[in-house]
């Protein structure tokens, strides 16, 4: 994957990974350049802490670094909790994500 323009990065408390989250870095014809945040995870014990905030803030500045105008991502129909998270951060829902398996 990291030769398709993906990265990670993570979040540590000391030598512990607590977070992580991959990275899809591209261009779209309706956004341009951008990244699709991907597979977000936070340690449950970690969850509640304003460590999504922070997470997403470095992401954002880095993707921004990286001269991407927009974030996307995907979420699971029923991870309510993450849909709130996402619509706090500013997301805005604008379609359905489909998948097909050859």
């Amino acid at each position: 994957m990291v030769t398709q323009n993906y990265e990670c990065a993570g979040i540590f408390d000391g030598e512990k990974l607590i977070g992580i989250s991959g990275m899809w870095f591209c261009t779209r014809h309706y956004s341009g350049k951008s990244m699709e945040v991907d597979h977000v995870f936070i340690n449950d014990g970690y969850r509640g802490k304003g460590l999504g905030k922070q997470f997403f803030k470095w992401i954002y500045d880095y993707a921004m670094q990286k001269g991407c105008k927009s974030a996307e991502l995907n979420t699971y129909v029923q991870n309510y909790p993450s849909h709130k998270f996402y619509c706090n951060e500013g997301f805005e829902i604008l379609g359905y994500h489909f998948f097909k398996k050859f």
